[in-house]
């Protein structure tokens, strides 16, 4: 069964919720994890793909924007592929969402990582998105970062 993980964030500095989601991806990826990270748009796909060369001078992600329904553009099997679309068949171990839904596709994952932001708006959708996993039986974790 899926494992749902909330990340929520406690900084309230803009931006700050991004840099969360980089460093944890950065863990996945250094402990071998293929992650896709589903945005809720292209705009914040790009604004990750960005972030994720920047976030910090010493870290190396290697990763690709995508799909685009053609699969066949992208590497072989990048470990972490950011997109707002579904995330491809191949993809199945950890999905970060930062969508304010819950994404149909989740449950094919080993493991779902929600980032929550410091907004009243974020923190009432999160908390539709725990209710939603929790009435189903799926373990859940809540951590404050």
């Amino acid at each position: 069964m899926t494992r749902i993980d909330f990340y929520v964030a406690q900084n309230p500095d803009p931006g700050s919720t991004d840099v969360l989601v980089c460093r944890f991806v950065e863990k996945a990826f250094r402990n071998g994890h293929e992650t896709y990270i589903l945005t809720a748009d292209a705009r914040q796909s790009a604004r990750l793909d960005d972030l994720l060369w920047t976030f910090s001078p010493g870290s190396f992600v290697p990763h690709q924007t995508g799909p685009d329904h053609d699969d066949t553009r992208l590497d072989p099997r990048p470990t972490v592929l950011i997109g707002h679309e579904e995330p491809p068949p191949a993809f199945n171990d950890i999905l970060v969402s930062l969508r304010a839904q819950v994404p149909g596709c989740f449950s094919r994952f080993q493991r779902v990582a929600e980032f929550v932001g410091t907004g009243e708006e974020e923190k009432r959708q999160a908390r539709v998105r725990f209710r939603y996993y929790r009435d189903r039986g799926y373990p859940l974790e809540n951590h404050s970062i």
